[in-house]
This record gives structure tokens, C-alpha cells and sequence, in this order.
């Protein structure tokens, strides 16, 4: 249940979450930089095979599951999928599907947290797979296309806020049609891109600010971004009535007003 409450924005303590610079210590102490690789636990898998590494996945130190990989999107310190260029992106998507493919039992959850607010322990950009043993109920609702509030649609893909957004500028991106299988999909680095300029599309309507991205692969596969400007309380958590305080039309528009190309 969401209820629509633009008037929540002014009460006291409402001002959103921001993402302060990165500190010279984050910088000198960060694990996924190139040249530390003997600060994570051996790879699994880097792109390309030959030469230095451009995306490299490892076992996650602390896993929650029992497989649970992150995967390093670029050498260089990034804090932001955003920050990508679309090579690097779609290299990202190839590691997601060859992980994937090499171990093709129960249900691959893929993610993107980024700041601590939204749970990302680590600046440096990356996402997160983790093995479940079935794909649980939240993943298998399908995108409501007849009521969404459209930004962008590049080839085959729609970038669009979510009639009844449980957040504000909630986001999904989803191919323009049901589609199944995002794995196997040609679309899916192209929809990796497409969320990278809907982050940069946020940071200019809002600046920048903690997300969580996740896909739900399934037979209307599509990715979730949820920006963390506000905070869960009782009422989402205890009673799943979520209070969105910018109308999803609304938001739509002023993500349509600016561009998304620039990095």
C-alpha cells in the first residue's frame, strides 16, 4: 500500500540523505582499486581474460547466503554506477550473466546499494549476486506498463516512475514488452546503461543521494531503483504503507526536464 503525501517533505527532519565527497582515507584504504587486489579473496571471474582487469568478481567477505559475490565494476575509484561509460557498463552485465551461467541453480539476485544509508559498506562501485534457492514472491509481480509515468524509451526499453511509487522517484526500467529471462536477454546491458542514466538524471534533480537497484528476473523481467530520500519508519516497515511524498507524475516530469547522457 503506498499513501501519496506531498506535505510530509516540510515536517521537521525530512531533509533527505546526501553522499558526502570521498575522504583521502577512503581513497588510500579502498580494497577494490586496482593494484589491491590482495586485499579481497581470490576471483572468480575477470573481464576481459587477458590483460588488466576491468570488472572483477570475488566471494564476498561477509556473506549473509551461502553464495554471495561482489562484483567490482572498474579498476579505477568510481562511487557510482552512474559513472560508467557504456563499455564498462556492458561489461558489467556480461560478468552478472557468465556468474550466472556458472552456476545456473535457483534464483540469481542481482544489486546495487549505494551509500551507507542504502546499506553499500564499500564506496568503490560494485553490485552484489546472491544464490537463493527459489525465487522469493517479491520478484515475480510483473511492471504495470498501462499506468506508468514515462521518462525515456531508448530502443526496446522504457525508463518510467511507477504509478502509486513506493519512494520518491522511484524508477523502473523494464523492456517495452514482457520479456522473460534477463540473463539470456540482449537487452539487459542496454537496461544496465538506461539505469545509469536514470541516476545521473536523479543526481541532477535532486543531487546525489544513497539507491538501492535490484533485478527481478522472471517472466517480466525489469530493474527497480529506489532512491533513499527518506527514511523507513514503523509505518513502512510494521505496516508496509509506504509514504511517498513527491507525486510519481510529478517526479517523472522533473526527470524528463534534464539529461541523462552527460557523466
Amino acid at each position: 500500500m503506498v499513501a501519496i503525501a506531498p506535505g510530509r517533505s516540510r515536517r521537521p527532519g525530512a531533509a533527505p540523505a546526501a553522499l558526502e565527497p570521498p575522504s583521502d582515507a577512503e581513497l588510500d584504504e579502498c580494497p577494490f582499486c586496482a593494484g589491491r587486489e590482495d586485499r579481497t579473496p581470490p576471483h572468480t571471474l575477470v573481464l576481459p581474460e587477458q590483460g588488466e582487469w576491468q570488472v572483477r568478481v570475488v566471494p564476498n567477505l561477509y556473506p549473509a547466503l551461502e553464495r554471495q559475490e561482489v562484483v567490482v565494476h572498474v579498476p579505477r575509484h568510481a562511487r557510482s554506477i552512474a559513472e560508467l561509460d557504456d563499455g564498462e557498463v556492458d561489461l558489467v552485465a556480461e560478468a552478472w550473466r557468465r556468474r550466472r551461467e556458472a552456476h545456473a541453480e535457483g534464483y540469481l539476485h542481482a544489486l546495487v546499494n549505494e551509500g551507507r544509508e542504502a546499506g553499500g559498506s564499500l564506496p568503490h562501485t560494485h553490485s552484489q549476486l546472491a544464490w537463493l534457492p527459489e525465487a522469493p514472491p517479491e520478484t515475480e509481480h510483473g511492471v504495470d506498463r498501462e499506468r506508468w509515468s514515462v521518462v525515456a524509451e531508448p530502443d526496446g526499453l522504457v525508463l518510467a516512475c511507477p504509478y502509486a511509487s513506493r519512494l520518491p522517484y522511484e524508477c523502473v526500467v523494464a523492456p517495452a514488452e514482457r520479456r522473460p529471462d534477463a540473463f539470456t536477454d540482449d537487452l539487459l546491458g542496454p537496461a544496465l546503461r538506461l539505469l545509469g542514466q536514470a541516476i545521473r538524471r536523479l543526481h541532477k534533480a535532486v543531487g546525489p543521494a544513497p539507491l538501492n537497484a535490484w533485478l527481478h528476473d522472471g517472466s517480466d523481467w525489469h530493474l527497480e531503483l529506489l532512491p533513499r530520500l527518506t527514511i523507513l519508519a514503523g509505518l513502512e516497515l510494521g505496516a508496509g504503507i509506504y509514504v511517498n511524498t513527491v507525486v510519481p507524475e510529478e517526479a517523472a516530469a522533473e526527470l524528463q526536464a534534464v539529461t541523462g547522457n552527460d557523466r
